[in-house]
């Protein structure tokens, strides 16, 4: 944990360095509160992340179940939604276990 937050940190001061933090939409307020992080700290390292095109695989991985939502929503033919229902319920298994060793790694 200690030394994802001195990654974070060494983004920032160097983004900081860069002028990247100057001017941006919502400057000196606080970061907005998302439903699914507590932390600040992770939000904005998950941002950095994603500018770089690096995601954790729970993102990837939960893009691909509301996507396999979405299909489910919009089939027709029982057999198509009896297969896409089995590729949701691995998806969110999946989802799920990655989520919770992050957390595991974060702590």
């Amino acid at each position: 944990m200690r030394s994802f937050r001195n990654l974070i940190e060494r983004q920032i001061k160097k983004a900081e360095s860069e002028g990247q933090l100057t001017g941006l939409e919502g400057e000196g307020k606080p970061l907005p509160k998302r439903h699914d992080m507590e932390d600040p700290a992770t939000a904005v390292g998950h941002s950095i992340m994603a500018r770089a095109g690096v995601l954790p695989r729970e993102f990837k991985l939960k893009e691909q179940l509301e996507a396999a939502k979405r299909d489910w929503q919009q089939a027709t033919d029982p057999n198509e939604k009896k297969r896409l229902m089995a590729q949701i319920a691995k998806l969110e298994l999946d989802y799920n276990v990655e989520r919770e060793a992050y957390r595991k790694f974060l702590k």
